[in-house]
C-alpha cells in the first residue's frame, strides 16, 4: 500500500458543551423572560390589537383623549417632584456621610437599611403612611391635640398630589443615596488639594471641580429616580385608590376586567409607561457611562 494513500486521522469534533458556570444564571434568565420580556411583548402587542386580534391604532389613539393625557401629567408631575427631592434630600444625606464630618459608623447601617428601604412599596408603605400622617395618623392627631396644629385645616391630604409625593420620597430618598455614594466616594482627594493650592475656596472647588464631575451621575439619577416613581402600582392603588388619577390607577380600572374596562386601552396605557420609563432609564445609562469615565 502506498504511503501516499495514508491519511492521517481526522480530529474528531467535540461535541458542543455549555459550561457549567453558565447555569448559574439560568434561573435568571428564565425568570427575565417568563416575567419581564414576554409580559412586555404581550403589552406592546395588545396595544396595537382588537379584542378579535387585528390590527388597530384606535388604542394609541385613545391615550390622547383629555382625560389620559391629564393622568399621564398628574403621573409625570408626580415623578418629577419626587425625584427632585429625592435627589436633593439623598445627596444632602450621602456627602454628610462620605465628604462631611458624620462618623464613618454611621455609613454601613445607612446603606442597609437604604438598600432596605429602596425596595419597600406597595401596600406595607401606603399602610404605614396611612397610620402616620392619615387622617387618623399617629403624627396628625398628635400634632392637633398637643400642638395644636391641624393638617386638615393647612391643606394637606394624604390622598392627594403632595401626599403620594411625599410617600414615593421614602424610597426615592434611599435609593438616591446607594446611587450616589459610589460616584462620591470617586471624588479624588488631589483634585480638593489642587484646587486649595492654587487658591481656590470650597465653594469654588465644588462649583468649578466637583459639582462638573457629578454632574452626570446627578442628572442620570434624577431621571431613573423619575422612571422609579412614574412605574410605582402597587403603593398608588394602595395609598389613594381612585382618589387620585393618575396613569397605574387608569390601567388598573381598564385591567381588572369589569364591564366598562378596555384590556386592549390598557394595554396602550402600559405601553405609553414603558416608552416614557424606557426615555429615562436610557438617559440614564447613557449619563452613568459618561460620569463613570470621569470616576475611574
Amino acid at each position: 500500500m502506498s504511503l501516499q494513500n495514508i491519511k492521517p486521522d481526522q480530529p474528531s469534533k467535540a461535541p458542543f458543551r455549555l459550561p457549567l458556570h453558565w447555569l448559574g444564571i439560568l434561573p435568571f434568565a428564565i425568570f427575565v423572560l417568563l416575567f419581564l420580556i414576554l409580559p412586555t411583548m404581550r403589552i406592546v402587542l395588545g396595544a396595537f390589537q382588537t379584542p378579535d386580534g387585528s390590527f388597530t391604532l384606535a388604542n394609541i389613539r385613545g391615550l390622547f383623549t383629555d382625560s389620559i393625557l391629564a393622568a399621564y401629567w398628574i403621573s409625570i408631575k408626580i415623578s418629577i417632584a419626587s425625584a427632585v427631592l429625592g435627589c436633593a434630600i439623598g445627596f444632602a444625606v450621602a456627602s454628610a456621610v462620605v465628604l462631611g464630618g458624620l462618623p464613618q459608623a454611621i455609613r454601613g447601617p445607612l446603606l442597609t437599611f437604604s438598600g432596605v428601604a429602596s425596595n419597600f412599596a406597595g401596600v406595607p408603605l401606603a399602610f404605614a403612611f396611612l397610620a402616620t400622617l392619615g387622617p387618623v395618623g399617629l403624627v396628625t392627631v398628635f400634632l392637633k391635640t398637643q400642638l395644636g396644629i391641624d393638617l386638615r385645616l393647612l391643606g394637606f391630604n394624604l390622598l392627594s398630589f403632595w401626599g403620594l409625593t411625599i410617600t414615593y420620597l421614602f424610597f426615592q430618598i434611599p435609593l438616591m443615596i446607594l446611587i450616589i455614594t459610589p460616584a462620591l466616594d470617586g471624588l479624588k482627594r488631589e483634585w480638593r488639594e489642587a484646587a486649595s493650592i492654587l487658591g481656590a475656596t470650597n465653594a469654588q472647588y465644588w462649583r468649578l471641580v466637583a459639582f462638573p464631575i457629578l454632574l452626570p451621575s446627578l442628572l442620570g439619577t434624577l431621571a431613573l429616580l423619575f422612571a422609579n416613581a412614574f412605574g410605582a402600582v402597587a403603593t398608588a392603588i394602595a395609598l389613594t385608590g381612585s382618589s387620585l388619577s393618575i396613569v397605574p390607577i387608569l390601567l388598573f380600572a381598564q385591567i381588572r376586567g369589569d364591564v366598562l374596562g378596555d384590556p386592549h386601552l390598557g394595554y396602550a396605557l402600559a405601553f405609553g409607561m414603558i416608552v416614557v420609563t424606557g426615555i429615562a432609564n436610557a438617559i440614564y445609562i447613557w449619563l452613568r457611562a459618561r460620569s463613570e469615565r470621569w470616576l475611574k
